[in-house]
């Protein structure tokens, strides 16, 4: 009997110990199983709030669900009910529905238009808040924006990693056949919703690039006829050329982590070389000088180093040179070719695309060219741009046939949680957070 409630007293020890540990996922894991949580509406403190505290925790459940490392239970499972922001919690409720976390929330809208948001979030199992609530105020137009910093706020809070769920994405639009496909600038939340138009259909449009503030676009038109690039102000949609040299072509351009530099391929003659242009002197530095074809060039996220393509070796591979120009030492040795390189903001990988035996795929190594991994496959997989947290990347996937079309696509590091987010649509490029 002793032995009995001694083995029964460390078995409840044990739980109890488990049950103190801090919520958290651990993302190096290799089996992630996705964290059940609960969000139930949020409270309306004042007239006209409804809706708004409904869609705030539709929103919030969304970005945390489509993550990949959370799992919303559905509202028919609960037992409580929220009826005040301020309500003691109750926790066995919620631990009897499995829920590992809690989501409350509570909304106020007033007079002039604004709306006032706040949240807290609970630790189910040990029955304690984790941290402060929080308080964010803007305009109902920015309603969604609200809903997305929540649920920055619970996943850092969860994964001890940043958020990145309140940014925007900028890419190519595209419409009609494939032989004759309009193409034109849109911005859109990360998740496809508010999506706008930055230019029109008149001239074909490649490569768009946030500024490292995200208050820029720079990116390729051909509406002279040949690619130059222009750059963009998000905010008035004012633009202008970066240069307009005769005989010219230039293209693949992307912002310095400084956001003064931009660092692009020009074509002079049969020559493909990689420059950089200092946005307020103008004065232009040429980085490469080879008759091979070099471009696409990115930064690493403290400006010493560029990432790009070249065939200087006979195929297409990537290359590493300070940001200076000089020597560059070649990093991708796998079978195939591979391009469009994209530095993450974490500095620990380059994302790239990879052509290999008649498939297409995204994937990631160190900047040694080490550790290799391979994320997706397909007919046509391009164009890597990588999440303000370094943790999931978007791109680009395109069909084959001649009504085939493009789709954006995201995908997490490992490879888990591979998804649809925008149709007809390429060449995306992911903002920072929004300030």
């Amino acid at each position: 009997m002793m032995k009995m409630l001694l083995t029964c007293l460390a078995f409840v020890m044990a739980v109890a110990a488990a049950q103190a540990e801090p919520l958290r996922i651990e993302l190096d894991s290799p089996n992630i199983e996705p964290l059940p949580f609960a969000a139930p509406a949020f409270i309306a403190e004042s007239a006209g709030a409804d809706q708004y505290a409904r869609d705030l925790a539709a929103v919030v459940s969304s970005d945390l669900q489509g993550s990949g490392l959370f799992r919303a239970i559905s509202q028919d499972a609960f037992i409580s009910q929220i009826t005040s922001f301020d309500s003691p919690v109750q926790y066995a409720d919620w631990k009897a529905i499995n829920a590992q976390a809690l989501i409350t929330g509570a909304v106020t809208t007033t007079g002039d238009g604004q709306i006032v948001v706040k949240f807290r979030l609970f630790d189910v199992f040990s029955e304690d808040q984790m941290g402060e609530g929080l308080q964010f105020v803007g305009s109902t137009n920015g309603w969604r924006r609200m809903a997305h910093k929540v649920a920055d706020a619970v996943y850092s809070r969860i994964t001890g990693e940043g958020g990145y769920f309140d940014s925007r994405v900028v890419y190519v639009s595209e419409t009609g056949p494939k032989n004759a496909r309009l193409k034109r600038l849109g911005i859109m939340d990360y998740d496809g919703a508010n999506q706008q138009f930055l230019t029109d259909a008149q001239a074909i449009v490649l490569a768009p690039r946030f500024s490292p503030n995200g208050d820029r676009v720079i990116y390729t038109s051909y509406e002279s006829g040949f690619p130059k690039i222009y750059v963009l102000d998000v905010a008035s949609v004012g633009r202008r050329v970066l240069q307009d040299q005769p005989g010219t072509m230039s293209f693949a351009p992307r912002f310095a982590p400084n956001g003064q530099d931009v660092v692009f391929s020009l074509t002079t003659g049969s020559n493909t070389d990689i420059y950089k242009l200092n946005l307020d002197s103008g004065q232009r530095t040429q980085l490469t000088s080879s008759p091979a074809i070099e471009t696409a060039p990115s930064y690493s996220p403290d400006g010493t180093q560029i990432v790009f393509e070249s065939d200087r070796s006979g195929t297409q591979q990537l290359y590493v040179m300070n940001a200076g120009g000089g020597e560059a030492t070649r990093i991708s040795f796998g079978q195939g070719r591979y391009g469009t390189p994209v530095w993450s903001p974490r500095g620990d990988l380059i994302a790239f695309t990879k052509q290999n035996r008649g498939r297409f795929h995204i994937g990631v190594m160190r900047t040694d060219g080490s550790g290799e991994r391979l994320l997706t496959a397909s007919f046509l997989d391009e164009g890597p741009t990588w999440s303000p947290n370094g943790r999931v990347i978007m791109f680009t996937r395109e069909t084959a046939g001649s009504g085939g079309s493009s789709t954006l696509y995201s995908v997490d590091i490992s490879g888990r949680n591979l998804k649809a987010v925008q149709a007809q649509a390429s060449d995306p490029s992911w903002s920072p957070l929004l300030k």
